[in-house]
């Protein structure tokens, strides 16, 4: 066990990042799992929360299953980085927003309800920073999780589930804006969850419980912070694949011991041409150096590697406004 953690903090960090309770008294229920009454896990993990090594509990979306997503990057002048790096920020749309040792030295992520909003949010970034932005969007995802075995080091365990084709209807629509920012921490936080969105809730349970079945929520648990955890090393790796081969290579990367995030992502040429990304973290660029030297080697091809070196902003995908929670689609009794 991390000795930075008590037996109770290490449990729930470590045990719960899946698979969480989607019942009536969730809190109460981990509780008995771990030895301990509801009182002390809300304080636990709002002690965690405090410290910064929890983000939120609660819901993470399918990408391409939920409105539109792209991983962004754009070019800033040096002298220029820090005052573009928080116009990029106060979008609320960036959820993700991070300096990487490369001439594309600022990489955010974005989210929007859809294409149409998230052309538009690309578009007000370069206008607001003068820098042309490269969009990368998911083409192929062979790992997207980010659960981390505070054990191990390495990326925890997570079942495949099949993902739902379909988009969320309106109802789904208004529970995922309402879950976006992270249940409260409280006995029964879905009733309190419905009483905002204006559903009862056993529907809550029932349609949470159904997007997860479905895919649509990949996991459902607490969402940790990397960096608070100890895992200070960040490196996106990437690779300039043939088409024809970039997936069955993915799917080997992706198995790969130190390897978090996995997946292919459209090219942006001529300036970007790397099609395959691999995100490893570990908790010094030491600790890394076996994990990428590796992974170029099932590649076939050296690893280009882009070292975070500064983190401006890192929070829940926001994909619909807080207006949307608030449409009543049909009324309950």
């Amino acid at each position: 066990m991390d000795s930075r953690y008590s037996p109770l903090e290490f449990a729930l960090l470590n045990g719960w990042q899946r698979d969480f309770p989607v019942v009536a008294h969730p809190f109460a229920e981990m509780g008995a799992r771990v030895g301990a009454d509801v009182t002390a896990v809300l304080t636990t993990l709002r002690r965690l929360q405090m410290r910064g090594a929890i983000s939120r509990v609660g819901a993470v979306f399918a990408p391409r299953r939920v409105g539109a997503s792209t991983l962004a990057a754009l070019a800033a002048p040096p002298r220029r980085i820090e005052a573009i790096a928080a116009l990029v920020s106060s979008r609320p749309e960036v959820n993700h927003n991070y300096q990487r040792e490369h001439r594309y030295n600022l990489w955010f992520v974005a989210t929007a309800a859809d294409q149409v909003a998230l052309d538009a949010v690309l578009a007000g970034i370069e206008r607001d920073t003068a820098c042309p932005v490269i969009a990368l969007p998911l083409e192929n995802e062979f790992h997207i999780d980010l659960g981390f075995d505070l054990g191990s080091g390495h990326k925890s365990a997570a079942p495949v589930t099949c993902v739902s084709a379909r988009q969320p209807d309106d109802e789904e629509k208004r529970l995922i804006a309402a879950l976006q920012p992270g249940l409260e921490l409280m006995p029964r936080p879905f009733r309190q969850l419905g009483e905002t969105i204006f559903m009862p809730e056993d529907e809550v349970l029932a349609r949470i419980a159904g997007m997860i079945d479905e895919g649509m929520i990949k996991r459902f648990g607490i969402v940790v912070r990397h960096h608070e955890l100890g895992y200070r090393s960040n490196a996106m790796v990437v690779f300039d694949l043939d088409d024809d081969e970039v997936d069955g290579i993915g799917e080997r990367l992706a198995v790969e011991a130190g390897v978090t995030l996995c997946y292919r992502r459209r090219r942006s040429l001529p300036d970007w041409p790397y099609n395959l990304y691999c995100m490893v973290h570990g908790r010094s660029r030491e600790e890394t150096r076996p994990v990428l030297d590796r992974l170029a080697a099932l590649a076939g091809q050296p690893a280009t590697v882009l070292f975070s070196t500064r983190r401006f902003k890192q929070c829940g995908a926001r994909y619909f406004d807080d207006s949307v929670a608030q449409r009543r689609t049909h009324v309950h009794v």
